[in-house]
């Protein structure tokens, strides 16, 4: 009989890190670097140490559990995520993927396997970016897309910065925030979208993520009172901002079914309901997961601006806030994720990611892919979301047979 990972004690493992920082609505908010943050990590590291993993703690706070292989200079096989949540997250994002991650090493220590490279599990610190911003900074550090002063100093709205806090809970470790070697990396995951319960898959073989582009476009005009002045003779820049909204919603369409166009913020200035604005802000978040079409996108909304900004008798500014480029993940790494869902006898979709991970850039300096499960209705960063245990359960068995696999190779 295969190897089975216990269900079970995940579920209830889950369960029972979700009561730190549970939330009234069943949800959680355990953000990074808070004491909740801390209790959560100090809770896994004591489940780890129990059998037997060691610790590494680098400078940034990223945890390292490791359990021996039977070759112990070999490079490691890493899974994990992060612990910390939104301010109004669920019980499932990011801490899954960790506690799976422990689960498959629990299962082979009560088996008494070893396998022939090291295994590790790994927290990031501050994926989300709720506290701190940017999103994903600890394995942004880490890979060298961010410096380790700038990771260090990066505050939340009070102050605080993300040192100042490492060092009040002893979080700053003594290791190099640097890579070393990895034989490959597996992040498992909830999907944060709705494909996987639409097709009635339990797993999602990832193959990469998409590219995203967030801009602030800046659209400034006259500002003139209501009433009086007729629409012909406006500079409303709310008028050139409709018409953009407009067409890039019909670049998606055009560019899809895997493009998306996203406003999710916008702001009027001076912000009187009687007063045509004087500027307009809009954010734009442009995803597609070939770096060719998301680059034409990106030309195509540059022109789009000109074009009505000039039509509107506005003047405009696209500031670019965030490029992250699209991921192809590794193909051994995809292998192994579709041979062990295939010799789980569960069904699978190969797909990309809409949302950004730790794995991105991860994916920059090792062999990476990701293992995707159900979420329901595709909730997430909502307390409201959830994944059943049988999902859960199919998902860490799909990352036990991949690390594994991955490990003995």
């Amino acid at each position: 009989m295969a190897l089975q990972i216990n269900g079970e004690r995940l579920w209830a493992t889950l369960m029972e890190m979700a009561q730190i920082g549970g939330t009234d609505k069943g949800g959680c908010n355990r953000q990074a670097l808070t004491d909740k943050d801390k209790a959560g990590r100090e809770l896994f590291i004591s489940w780890c140490k129990d059998i037997g993993c060691t610790l590494r703690v680098d400078q940034m706070g990223n945890l390292f559990l490791r359990k021996a292989g039977t070759d112990d200079s070999l490079p490691p096989v890493i899974t994990g995520s992060h612990l910390d949540t939104q301010p109004t997250g669920g019980k499932f994002d990011g801490v899954y993927g960790v506690l799976a991650g422990l689960e498959v090493l629990r299962t082979l220590h009560e088996n008494q396997i070893k396998t022939q490279h090291p295994l590790e599990v790994v927290v990031w610190t501050n994926e989300e970016g709720a506290r701190f911003s940017p999103a994903m900074i600890g394995s942004g550090v880490w890979c060298g897309e961010f410096s380790l002063d700038y990771g260090l100093s990066r505050t939340d709205k009070a102050g605080v910065s993300i040192g100042d806090e490492l060092a009040r809970h002893g979080y700053q470790g003594e290791t190099p925030c640097a890579p070393f070697e990895i034989k490959a990396a597996i992040e498992l995951h909830i999907e944060q979208g709705p494909i996987l319960e639409a097709e009635q898959k339990p797993i999602g073989v990832v193959k990469g993520v998409q590219g995203m582009r967030w801009y602030d476009l800046v659209i400034t005009g006259q500002p003139v009172h209501a009433g009086p002045t007729p629409m012909e003779q406006r500079h409303d820049p709310m008028k050139a901002v409709a018409k953009i909204i407009t067409a890039l919603y019909a670049l998606a369409d055009e560019t899809g079914p895997l493009a998306r166009a996203t406003f999710g913020d916008i702001n009027a200035s001076p912000g009187s309901r009687n007063t045509v604005p004087e500027t307009v802000t809009l954010t734009v978040d442009l995803r597609h997961p070939n770096q060719q079409t998301l680059d034409k996108m990106d030309e195509a909304f540059r022109r789009i601006a000109s074009d009505f900004s000039r039509e509107c008798g506005v003047t405009h500014e696209i500031i670019d806030e965030w490029n992250s480029p699209a991921v192809e993940f590794d193909t051994t790494c995809i292998d192994a994720v579709r041979t062990s869902a295939e010799q789980a006898g569960l069904a699978y979709e190969e797909m990309f990611s809409g949302a950004g991970h730790d794995s991105v850039y991860v994916s920059k300096v090792a062999p990476t892919s990701m293992i995707f499960i159900p979420c329901e209705k595709g909730i997430s960063h909502n307390e409201a979301e959830n994944a059943t245990p049988e999902d859960i359960t199919a998902g860490c068995q799909v990352l036990l047979g991949t690390m594994v696999t991955l490990a003995n190779a």
